[in-house]
């Protein structure tokens, strides 16, 4: 079976294979993202980028977890003049990088769209879901009409895709991605991290300089396929599925709930090359089930019902 049969085409996104870099895992370098690529990433998400440089947390800002980590940066970024400056490097190469985005507004967000706009990158992920930065992320992506107000202002600048990352931490994720999906949106990322709050045995205090944070890796899976699922359940707009992914079987299972890619974060800090090795993995399981193209193993789990 050839690589074409895990070609994915999401709307107007295309990308040579399902497995996408994650927003934010390797810092705030364009360079990195463009890295993955090269280490067979049919895609690449880059460090959520605000309308105003930002210095983020002081460190401890990561900490290991059980199956996982929680991380809290505090969204560093240099800010979109400079970030739209070092977009210039990939002028012309027609990557599929994809720009992530925050704000806390629909003015601030339009602000930082407006800036990125003419440089030559995919798509847009919009980040609705920071569960650590106060005024940011979820206080933003919790409310609908606050979500429907920011798709509709970036869809008014910008002709380019539109991917809004939900949150899992809350009980209105299909509410939101309606408002979503009604806005404009051209498609979901399902999910962000898990807001946790790890504490330090020895000192007795948190054990992140922010004390809350976003948990991440294989703990969240679980959380990531029952969104995917969900939303899969009530929207046909394309849905990237992050959370937890480290093998092929993961990817799989994110496909059969109704991914057409994956976004792949926390197993990339061990292993920056996994793409391909998923890649191959899920070739091969298309070819051992005598599936033709990845397109139709996605959402195949809601085709065969209950046991």
């Amino acid at each position: 079976m050839s690589v074409e049969a895990i070609a994915v085409k999401m709307g107007d996104l295309q990308l040579a294979n399902p497995t996408v870099l994650a927003s934010g895992v390797h810092g705030s370098s364009l360079s990195k993202v463009v890295e993955a690529l090269r280490y067979g990433a049919g895609g690449a998400v880059t460090k959520s980028i605000g309308p105003l440089p930002r210095d983020g947390y002081a460190e401890p800002t990561l900490v290991e977890a059980d199956s996982g980590m929680v991380n809290a940066a505090g969204l560093p970024n240099p800010g979109a003049d400079r970030f739209a400056e070092e977009l210039a490097s990939i002028q012309g190469k027609h990557l599929p990088v994809l720009v992530s985005i925050f704000g806390g507004d629909e003015k601030e967000f339009r602000r930082v769209a407006e800036t990125v706009e003419k440089r030559d990158f995919a798509a847009f992920e919009l980040n609705l879901s920071c569960p650590h930065v106060k005024g940011v992320g979820t206080e933003v992506g919790h409310d609908p009409e606050e979500v429907s107000s920011v798709v509709k202002a970036v869809k008014r600048v910008s002709k380019k895709p539109v991917f809004a990352k939900l949150s899992p931490n809350t009980d209105r994720l299909v509410e939101v991605a309606q408002a979503a999906v009604d806005a404009g949106a051209d498609g979901l990322t399902a999910i962000n991290t898990i807001s946790a709050f790890p504490i330090d045995v020895e000192t007795g205090r948190q054990a992140l300089s922010n004390g809350l944070g976003g948990l991440s890796g294989g703990a969240i899976r679980p959380v990531a396929l029952r969104c995917v699922y969900q939303l899969r359940e009530r929207f046909d707009v394309p849905i990237m599925g992050c959370g937890g992914v480290s093998t092929w079987e993961h990817a799989v299972q994110f496909f059969l709930a109704g991914a057409g890619a994956v976004q792949i974060g926390t197993a990339t800090m061990t292993k920056f090359a996994i793409f391909n090795d998923i890649n191959v993995g899920v070739i091969s399981y298309l070819d051992r089930k005598g599936v033709k193209s990845l397109e139709e193993l996605v959402g195949a789990a809601h085709r065969m019902g209950g046991a």
